[in-house]
């Protein structure tokens, strides 16, 4: 069917897209069509169109869209987002932009309850950040990860869902008959598949609301027969596993070398760290390297049998793991 649209150079087509889109005349019901060198954008009102694109308003064939509206095709520009259950994460400086993608997402066909920009970096030894709610009114959703449910309130716990590859593939390596300590749990991503595997699991965390979480979130996986949940400070909360462990979490990447003697002290005859780190892309594995052996002093040979870039953190700052056997001497 014709439907009325501004004909376009190809070249000049985007930045006229989106004037139109920030006008709000791009008619997102219908497709942009290109004829040799001329794009077609099709367009809700004639009347609103610019002066001086107002001579280029035609007719022309334009095909209905057949996939669901996308907050781009609302907005012109493709805005950053990150998913969490039925919640979308915005990090956008400036409140008006910041309120302008969250009446994209929520007219949008994006499953979305609620759309939170983050009002605060992460803070303090829960590792919570504040939250402005731009649509939507609560900060609790349930996330799915590889076949698993995690009920959380992102206002009230630490949880990044950018991590869930590199969790998995922790997960992967883990054997039924294992005797695993999660140091800083939260709500479970690495505790609960670990018990799915058929692993012994102690998840301890300082964040007693995590540890709440934590409990339900392993009812509701079918595994809190294999999951004792402990809150309180690991340095003061696990001593009664000292010695036992054949696999430790820890995932507390700015300060978990502060920790590293409770790790040694949980670790059994052999064990296996997952050691997360943060450090300058120039030396990223050495400081931590450096951490375990020291720890480890004579009571333990130390071996990496692994290292590992998990992500990007910061302009020259990367996000690293190291999987580190201990074997008692």
């Amino acid at each position: 069917m014709t439907v009325p649209c501004v004909a376009v150079e190809r070249e000049r087509g985007e930045a006229v897209r989106q004037r139109l889109a920030e006008a709000g005349l791009l008619d997102g019901d219908h497709e942009i069509s290109a004829d040799g060198g001329t794009l077609y954008i099709p367009v809700t009102d004639t009347s609103g169109v610019p002066d001086d694109l107002a001579d280029r308003l035609v007719e022309h064939d334009a095909a209905e869209r057949d996939g669901p509206r996308t907050p781009a095709d609302l907005l012109g520009y493709e805005p950053s987002l990150e998913r969490l259950g039925d919640i979308v994460i915005l990090d956008v400086d400036d409140d008006g932009r910041a309120r302008e993608i969250a009446e994209a997402v929520m007219a949008s066909d994006l499953p979305c309850a609620t759309v939170l920009n983050r009002a605060s970096p992460i803070e303090g030894a829960l590792r919570v950040r504040k939250w402005d709610v731009l649509a939507g009114n609560g900060t609790e959703t349930v996330h799915r990860e590889y076949g698993h449910e995690f009920r959380l309130d992102v206002a009230e716990v630490y949880f990044s869902p950018r991590l869930a590859t590199e969790r998995h593939r922790v997960v992967e390596s883990v054997a039924a008959d294992e005797f695993v300590i999660d140091m800083f749990a939260g709500v479970g991503p690495y505790a609960i598949p670990m018990a799915t595997c058929g692993a012994e699991v102690v998840a301890c965390d300082l964040n007693e609301r995590a540890i709440d979480y934590l409990r339900g979130n392993a009812e509701r996986n079918g595994v809190a027969d294999r999951v004792t949940s402990v809150a309180g400070d690991v340095r003061e909360a696990t001593g009664e596993y000292a010695g036992s462990a054949d696999r430790l979490v820890m995932n507390l990447p700015h300060s978990a070398d502060e920790f590293l003697d409770v790790a040694v002290a949980l670790a059994g005859e052999t064990c296996l760290i997952h050691y997360y780190d943060i450090q300058h892309e120039d030396d990223p594995f050495g400081p931590g390297t450096r951490a375990v052996r020291a720890a480890a002093g004579d009571a333990y040979d130390v071996a990496i049998e692994g290292r590992r870039v998990v992500r990007s953190y910061a302009p020259h700052e990367e996000n690293v793991r190291l999987d580190v056997r201990l074997t008692r001497t």
